[in-house]
């Protein structure tokens, strides 16, 4: 009995001292989900565009510029002077913004969003309005127009506006403070 203690003992040591085996995954996910989503949110983009190329268009007095990121705006109020900066990281943007869908039907008005104060790039704002507020300065007035990735995307508000919903949303820059 007293020399099979030390032999237990040393077969629990070596035991517990060997390295944990992996285990092998059970399934194996192909990667299908991902390419059926890629495909379908290309789709529903190749179709905002195509609305959305539509209505600029129709629309004579206002014209429009194609972002390098993928929305669209047209100045209402351009400010020529090279004295005026445009916001970099960290600076203090004040501005008010309206939303509308593509129908020009108003979702929120600048009313109910109310005037802001933005840090460029420190706090939350939908992804098309960042970008869209680097391009402005003080000022001005920019109608942007945003597919629905750049808007909301696909869960929307949660409140007035719905899934992949692309928006019209028209701001005004009243001062930048520098950091």
């Amino acid at each position: 009995m007293y020399r099979l203690a030390p032999i237990c003992l040393m077969m629990l040591f070596f035991i517990g001292c060997m390295t944990p085996e992996a285990r092998k995954p059970v399934t194996v996910k192909s990667g299908s989900f991902f390419n059926e989503s890629i495909a379908r949110n290309k789709k529903l983009y190749e179709n905002e565009k195509k609305t959305i190329s539509t209505l600029i268009a129709k629309s004579t007095k206002d014209k429009y510029i194609a972002s390098e990121t993928g929305f669209w705006y047209a100045y209402q109020v351009k400010m020529d002077t090279d004295s005026l900066k445009t916001p970099v990281f960290g600076d203090i943007v004040n501005f008010d913004h309206s939303i509308s869908d593509l129908n020009g039907n108003v979702i929120y008005t600048k009313e109910q969003l109310k005037t802001r104060n933005y840090a460029m790039d420190k706090e939350e704002l939908f992804t098309g309005l960042r970008e869209g507020l680097k391009l402005m300065k003080a000022g001005e007035t920019v109608t942007f127009i945003f597919p629905s990735q750049k808007a909301y995307g696909y869960y929307g508000d949660e409140n007035k506006i719905g899934t992949n919903t692309p928006i019209i949303s028209k701001v005004t820059v009243n001062s930048i403070t520098q950091k």
